[in-house]
């Protein structure tokens, strides 16, 4: 028998990259979901509720016979102005405390925060190594990681922090999915190798943490960063891309130089570059420490699997 069969589970972000993925693992193990949704879709059979938890109460009816809730919803748009700081204050902080608080209340036994890697060295225990003008993301979700630690630590509600690397798969969304599309029109740059080193994780494994940490009782209260356990050069992720494509690898590649000059134009720009050649490497060993273990990498896919 399966942890989650006749269990009831209420997921929120459940129509995203991560959540449908989510959803469809969690109806193969039997779980009885209840959606926390902005639109309903008709297409769909699970129990939806229509809350915009930026702005709208969340009804305490949601969390009706709930065992686990796995908290996705969020924002990881680019951050500039002061009005969307405050709405993405609301989303990635206040609602996460709303749910947790309301959790509480209804007797869940299990809440599964989906954070970043992005929130700081999981030792971190205040939010002084991140400027809030440097990345608000980061700033927001190490806010609703300390938050959520310090109101669920006296209460029997059992709290996991994931937070995810760079997440690969089908119907990836953001950077990697303007990769993808850029090379496969032709416009994108062959990158150069720089022997940079970034920490990736496919979307199934990434589903697995998320299962994983739910039955386990040793990640109560404690914060996992979940990687494939690999490691890419931003050269090998544009080469495996230009092959799901069946684009040809150019032999050539534009200097770094050029790039450094192009982030000169327009801070925009320079962002895009960094994320592009800055290392983003992190451990996952705490969380393989107790049994788990990524199945999938990026060189294994193709382009019915990515």
């Amino acid at each position: 028998m399966n942890y989650f069969q006749n269990k009831v589970v209420a997921i929120t972000g459940s129509s995203g990259f991560i959540g449908t993925k989510l959803v469809s693992a969690l109806n193969q193990q039997g779980g009885d979901l209840k959606l926390l949704v902005r639109s309903k879709n008709p297409e769909i059979s699970y129990s939806q509720t229509k809350c915009d938890i930026a702005n709208d109460e969340i009804p305490l009816g949601f969390f009706s016979e709930v065992n686990t809730v796995v908290h996705l919803a969020g924002s990881a748009h680019d951050i500039t102005d002061r009005l969307h700081q405050d709405y993405y204050h609301k989303i990635n902080v206040v609602a996460t405390i709303q749910l947790a608080k309301i959790a509480v209340q209804c007797g869940v036994k299990n809440f599964i925060f989906i954070s970043s890697v992005k929130a700081g060295d999981v030792e971190y225990k205040s939010i002084k190594n991140i400027s809030k003008n440097n990345d608000f993301y980061a700033y927001t979700k190490r806010i609703a990681e300390i938050q959520l630690i310090e109101i669920l630590k006296e209460t029997a509600v059992h709290l996991s922090i994931i937070r995810p690397s760079l997440v690969y798969g089908p119907f990836v969304k953001g950077n990697l999915n303007s990769m993808l599309s850029g090379i496969k029109r032709g416009w994108f740059p062959p990158l150069p190798n720089i022997r940079n080193k970034k920490s990736m994780v496919h979307v199934d494994d990434l589903v697995r943490a998320i299962m994983f940490v739910s039955e386990n009782n040793q990640t109560t209260g404690e914060i996992f960063n979940v990687t494939d356990g690999k490691q890419y050069s931003s050269r090998e992720i544009y080469e495996v891309i230009c092959g799901i494509v069946e684009k040809p690898i150019p032999s050539w590649s534009m200097p770094l130089l050029l790039f450094k000059t192009a982030g000169r134009i327009h801070p925009k720009i320079k962002k895009k570059v960094d994320i592009l050649f800055l290392d983003t490497l992190y451990s996952s060993k705490k969380i393989e420490a107790l049994g788990y273990q990524a199945y999938k990498t990026l060189k294994d896919m193709n382009k019915s699997s990515y």
